[in-house]
């Protein structure tokens, strides 16, 4: 124990006894500790926190309100807003249970003092196709080095402070909560007839659309998915550059196994790293995944961190329900018998690369149409993936027809039904934008008729140039390398 005075109230490890001073200091350096050595977050930048009302991320909310207020010796010098999600149509809950979950995380946003965002998971079908195309950094982003830009922030902060009244700093507080009040979609918005209708039809459309998905695995996938998606429409469309996510260690490491089992291991260093700058505009990051799942408890239970529960996907649904569950419940026993389980799958996911060594910086990648990772599809025959789509279409094909008749072999053949109908698989042709994980979660679609539009439109305009491209391919000019002597 650190200060060797007060009595120790918990251990988070095999001698390592905290006191509740001990533990809270503990706790708060290894957040200022994550964002101050990967120096992703610059001064004055708006950064999106994603609230789901789970103890990680209520967590994270109370590490950055403690680091914005007056009495914090060095500050946090970011400007913050918060979205919550509402993903209960999908998850069982009826509209008074939804209304309340609701009415809980508003009271929580209130009082966090902060812009808030409150998105129904329904209003993705009203999402536009930009959504999936890769933004480029913004050029008029900060161009100095992080210490520069520092001491630039603390400059003008003395100057605006010596030279005249200015507004303290509650009332600018209140002034933020009261924008983020009037602006969010709040349950009185609803009371329209036609808003109610529209709202009503949008939730049927999205029972619709996960109706149609077979396993609880692709269902998964796909709600994550929806979820990233809509928060990266509200973080461009409200000005933010950076979006905050409350993954855990815990987290990462089943995320990191349950990916590698979804065949995700071309964007692993993306999906479970610090920063994950996949969108370009927005750069995703995860400032809690230094803590583990029994770190956090124990803060929230001591420090009286408020938490919403929802129901999720797989609440109530048995052990080997879906490929995360039979991850998720591997690692928690073993990580009962082992302790450092956890904490081993994550250092190992630490050393992984986002780029390739070999890859050219100057080479743009064609980009995956849900997950905007890198297409891990292109590869040389003879490989693993290559092995399996052979698999796969020597499975789908049929025996020839055991009579010799131009009818083939069932009555149906005119109308091309049973064992005559055409085996082309649904989608065969949206397949080659995809990745090889984001490939098993359409597979498991039975009607992509009932994905959104703006993910339809970007594939059918990511068709168009390709049929384009393919066209006008012997009229384009190919780049020549220059050798010293020619230059």
């Amino acid at each position: 124990m650190k200060c060797k005075e007060a009595s120790p109230v918990l251990v988070i490890r095999v001698g390592d006894a905290f006191c509740k001073a001990c533990f809270r200091e503990y706790f708060v350096h290894k957040f200022r500790a994550m964002l101050g050595k990967n120096r992703a977050i610059y001064p004055g930048e708006k950064v999106l926190l994603a609230l789901s009302g789970g103890p990680a991320s209520s967590s994270m909310l109370r590490q950055v309100q403690e680091g914005l207020s007056r009495e914090t010796a060095k500050k946090l010098r970011f400007i913050p807003g918060i979205i919550y999600v509402d993903e209960g149509a999908v998850c069982g809950q009826s509209l008074a249970e939804r209304e309340e979950t609701l009415l809980q995380m508003e009271t929580i946003l209130q009082a966090s003092g902060f812009p808030y965002h409150l998105a129904h998971l329904e209003e993705v079908f009203d999402l536009p196709s930009s959504i999936l195309q890769r933004v480029p950094h913004n050029p008029a982003g900060p161009k100095n080095s992080y210490k520069e830009a520092v001491e630039g922030f603390i400059r003008q902060q003395r100057q605006e402070e010596g030279g005249g009244p200015s507004l303290p700093e509650r009332q600018i507080q209140e002034k933020l909560a009261e924008i983020s009040m009037r602006d969010a979609p709040g349950m009185e918005g609803l009371a329209a007839p036609e808003a109610r209708l529209l709202a009503a039809v949008r939730t049927e459309q999205l029972i619709r659309l996960f109706g149609s998905v077979k396993t609880l695995t692709a269902k998964e996938e796909l709600l994550q998915t929806l979820r990233n998606h809509l928060i990266l429409h509200t973080a461009r469309a409200q000005g933010y550059s950076k979006a905050m996510m409350g993954d855990s260690c815990t987290r990462l490491a089943v995320k990191l196994l349950t990916n590698l089992s979804l065949g995700r291991g071309a964007s692993l260093a993306m999906d479970t790293g610090f920063s994950d700058d996949r969108h370009g505009d927005v750069v995703v990051v995860r400032p809690m995944r230094e803590y583990s799942a029994k770190e956090i408890a124990f803060y929230n239970h001591l420090f009286g961190v408020p938490t919403v529960f929802t129901p999720a996907l797989d609440t109530k649904a048995l052990e080997k329900a879906s490929i995360h569950r039979v991850i998720e419940r591997f690692l928690y026993r073993l990580q009962a018998e082992f302790p450092s389980t956890v904490s081993t799958v994550y250092r190992t996911g630490e050393k992984l690369s986002a780029t390739p060594g070999d890859a050219s910086p100057a080479a743009e990648p064609e980009r995956c149409l849900l997950c905007l990772c890198a297409l891990d599809t292109n590869v040389e025959d003879g490989s693993a993936l290559q092995a399996i789509l052979v698999s796969e279409q020597l499975s789908q094909q049929k025996l020839p027809a055991a009579l010799p008749t131009e009818r083939g072999c069932c009555p149906g053949a005119e109308e091309q039904r049973g064992c005559c109908m055409n085996t082309t698989a649904p989608g065969a042709d949206f397949l080659p934008l995809l990745c090889y994980g984001c490939r098993l979660t359409i597979k498991d679609t039975t009607c992509l008729e009932s994905l959104p539009l703006y993910v339809r439109a970007e594939a059918e305009r990511r068709k168009r140039r390709a049929a384009m491209k393919l066209e006008i391919q012997e009229f384009l000019l190919e780049d020549e390398a220059v050798t010293p002597d020619e230059s």
